[in-house]
């Protein structure tokens, strides 16, 4: 892989679909930063870290014949690499929200910003960002309830061999994604999904109710089968977690 390590950067997403713009950029440019002022989560939410302390970085990865309709499992195996690349430093209860949020100790370890550039009915090109709270300790005034590694496993843990080792494990999924193995991608997210099968409350156009996520459809939606076992589906955004 090409990386460039910047020290502070407005959104690596935003440089590097500029940067594949203006130039020829080859597959698996990645983009570091020690910080960054604006940095996005999913629809327009934002991710804040403190400087130097954490893994901020965005991956081109390109494609031959993914089309639309398949890009959950592009999300799959995006979240999965992740995934199983921490899972080797036995972090505890180790889960991904629906859609691709990472979560540890039912607490926010990362996220996950994918942006897709789209032809005709395929998508030929994403740029993939990730915040990962690494080494931060402190997460006062969060809007969420956050958690690193370093919390968890009291060490400092160096960013740059995480970095690589969280890339090449996307390139295994993704090697998955191009053969089309979509049954496996699919199972496997399912089987790590974060409180699957367990009761728990949500919310959806201002109504709150009891609600157990039985999986996630090929679509992308999440199925709840809520208190009167009827099975309900939501686009994200759609429905949130309480």
């Amino acid at each position: 892989m090409k990386l460039f390590k910047l020290d502070a950067i407005n959104s690596t997403n935003t440089y590097l679909r500029q940067l594949s713009k203006k130039k020829e950029t080859k597959n698996w440019t990645v983009v570091s930063a020690e910080y960054q002022t604006t940095g996005r989560g999913q629809v327009n939410t934002k991710w804040v870290s403190d400087k130097g302390k954490n893994l901020i970085f965005s991956v081109l990865i390109n494609y031959d014949s993914l089309i639309i309709q398949d890009q959950f499992y592009l999300n799959s195996a995006i979240s999965l690499g992740i995934y199983h690349t921490l899972l080797k430093y036995n972090l505890p209860k180790l889960k991904i929200k629906w859609p691709n949020d990472i979560m540890a100790e039912n607490k926010k370890l990362g996220g996950i910003l994918i942006e897709n550039s789209l032809k005709n009915d395929k998508i030929y090109q994403s740029v993939v960002g990730v915040g990962l709270n690494v080494n931060q300790e402190d997460f006062l005034g969060y809007p969420f309830q956050a958690i690193s590694m370093k919390n968890m496993l009291n060490i400092a843990i160096d960013r740059d061999k995480l970095l690589n080792k969280i890339i090449s494990s996307i390139k295994h999924y993704i090697n998955l994604l191009n053969k089309r193995e979509f049954s496996f991608l699919h199972a496997a997210y399912e089987n790590v999904l974060f409180k699957i099968n367990k009761p728990h409350m949500f919310e959806s156009n201002g109504q709150v109710f009891l609600g157990k996520i039985t999986g996630v459809s090929k679509d992308g939606k999440i199925n709840i089968e809520d208190e009167n076992e009827q099975i309900r589906k939501f686009y994200f955004k759609e429905v949130k977690y309480l």
